[in-house]
């Protein structure tokens, strides 16, 4: 069996060889890219990673050992700290620490064309992102659970561990702002997808409680309920526009800000059981299987890649990111290959979470892949598109000047008409990256007819994304405020606090609601780029610490 096993991953590594160099145009350089060439490549890397360099990890960095008693059993108090399943556990994690940002980074850095982002978020995932989510969360968990600020008083020391928490906080509040905005963008006078997005919200409460009260232990039964029910929702909302309930669902940006904050509110102080984890966990597998529906239409359709593999815009001055491709593809990817935004969950609700020591590689490396892959196909949905469709949907240049600047506008009109809502002039990365996958989903066999349908199950995926990373983040940023009030007065410190919980929540909604009632993608996502790699710095300077000592 071991010489099966040396075979086959001998020939992993020989397919992304030549899927590498095909992609880099090693060979063939005057052809377009066939997109099947980024899938294979990054598939065949981020899976010897995982085997390899993942077990290295494991073993020899970080011991893990499972006769270690995690937070999870030892500090159980049924509401943030909690034993849970493994892939439950799993689905909340990659569902928190993914969010938007693997979306939307790569689809925006899509402007500098497909090659810098691409390679950025191949090696950026395996050696930097997938190590610092890996190491954090270890930490975390054999120091019962602390956050990254915590830890880094600890390890390092009280400046250090005052600079994490200021960090952790602005990159938190920051951080949601900018994704609330982006599904925002994509759900304002969109009933059907309002529609679909709200009733995602008794779904997970049914889940939480029939897995705790009702069905215990029985995942897969909740999961084909709750999967099921999300689809027939998706079916069913298509009348929602020509019917006398399109009023309640056709909402305005500002009315959408307040009802996401209310919700945001909400999330954050229900038990971890009850909303949190069965949403992230319905979310998580059900964003894993479109990835993999989605990975089947590149393969069986083939598309080539329509945008450049560099555009005039690396230099600076493009229509949706200003900067130059250095930092900025580093900054407008984030998730996607690093983000301190990940220390924070990894020190947040996850360790507090976890059943076993080893199930921290899967967690916390494998997340990180599998994100790392999800932004790959992003990419993708991107840049198969015309560049000049893609421009118009993600900036607020007219077509002429689109025009004059190369890049002519092609089927938008024809798009908006089939799907029914206005395409142009819906920044944030969202909206193109839903018309990139219906693109994909409608050329397979027989699914032409069913556009509209894709292009709002496309919304609903990228939502559901987003939504997650708020009920997280606003839980963790959360914690940090109680943290912080906790020098003051100690009381308000304790995480089981009722009081606490409700204020330091309503003071943190308050916060990035305010963002994003006033505030506009092209300003808020660079602050989080910027932000969120300094904190992933700061991070990987306090992992290293750990590891030293």
């Amino acid at each position: 069996m071991k010489v099966i096993g040396s075979i086959l991953w001998i020939l992993v590594a020989a397919c992304f060889v030549i899927a590498f160099a095909m992609v880099t145009r090693v060979f063939y350089p005057e052809e377009k890219i066939n997109a099947l060439w980024l899938v294979v490549a990054a598939g065949c890397f981020f899976a010897f990673a995982y085997r390899f360099y993942g077990a290295f990890l494991a073993a020899k960095v970080l011991a893990l050992d499972d006769s270690r008693l995690t937070p999870a059993f030892r500090l159980n108090d049924g509401k943030n700290f909690y034993p849970t399943n493994k892939w439950v556990l799993f689905g909340h994690h990659f569902a928190a620490i993914a969010g938007a940002g693997p979306l939307i980074g790569p689809v925006l850095a899509a402007q500098f064309g497909y090659l810098p982002g691409f390679l950025w978020i191949l090696i950026g995932a395996v050696i930097a992102g997938g190590v610092h989510d890996f190491v954090i969360l270890v930490a975390s968990i054999r120091m019962d659970g602390k956050s990254l600020a915590q830890i880094a008083k600890n390890e390092v020391g009280p400046l250090t561990g005052g600079a994490a928490l200021a960090a952790v906080l602005f990159i938190l509040i920051i951080t949601i702002a900018g994704l609330g905005l982006a599904v925002i963008n994509s759900l304002f006078h969109n009933p059907w997808g309002v529609f679909i997005i709200a009733m995602t919200i008794p779904i997970a409460l049914f889940m939480g409680i029939y897995m705790k009260s009702v069905r215990p232990n029985k995942v897969a039964e909740v999961s084909l309920i709750g999967i099921t029910l999300l689809i027939l929702t998706v079916i069913f909302g298509r009348v929602i526009p020509s019917s006398s309930l399109s009023a309640f669902f056709d909402l305005n940006k500002n009315f959408l800000s307040i009802l996401l904050a209310i919700y945001g509110f909400v999330a954050s102080v229900l038990p971890v059981w009850l909303l949190l984890a069965p949403r992230d966990y319905l979310s998580s597998f059900m964003k894993i299987g479109v990835i993999i529906l989605l990975t089947i239409g590149i393969v069986v359709v083939r598309p080539h890649l329509l945008m450049p593999p560099l555009t005039q815009f690396i230099h600076g001055g493009g229509p949706i990111i200003p900067g130059a491709v250095f930092p900025f593809v580093f900054i407008t990817i984030a998730c996607g290959a690093l983000s301190g935004f990940h220390s924070i969950i990894s020190s947040g609700t996850t360790p507090k979470m976890i059943e076993k020591e080893t199930y921290a590689r899967a967690i916390g490396y494998g997340a990180m892949l599998t994100e790392g892959f999800v932004a790959i196909i992003a990419l993708i949905a991107a840049t198969v598109l015309t560049p000049g469709d893609y421009f118009a949907i993600n900036s607020k240049l007219s077509f002429t000047e689109l025009s004059h600047l190369g890049f002519p506008v092609a089927k938008i009109n024809e798009l908006s008409s089939m799907i029914g809502v206005n395409l142009e002039g819906r920044p944030g990365g969202a909206v193109s990256l839903a018309v990139g996958m219906t693109y994909i989903f409608s050329s397979l066999p027989f699914l032409k007819y069913l556009i509209a349908y894709w292009y709002q199950f496309a919304l609903m995926f990228e939502a559901l994304f987003i939504l997650t990373t708020i009920d997280a983040g606003t839980r963790v940023a959360r914690y940090v405020v109680q943290e912080l009030g906790g020098y003051v007065y100690k009381p308000f410190g304790n995480l089981s606090s009722i009081i606490g919980n409700i204020t330091a929540s309503l003071l943190v909604v308050l916060i990035w609601g305010y963002f994003i009632y006033t505030g506009s993608i092209s300003v808020i996502w660079p602050i989080f780029g910027t932000g969120n790699q300094l904190l992933g710095m700061l991070a990987l300077c306090i992992g290293t610490t750990f590891l030293i000592k």
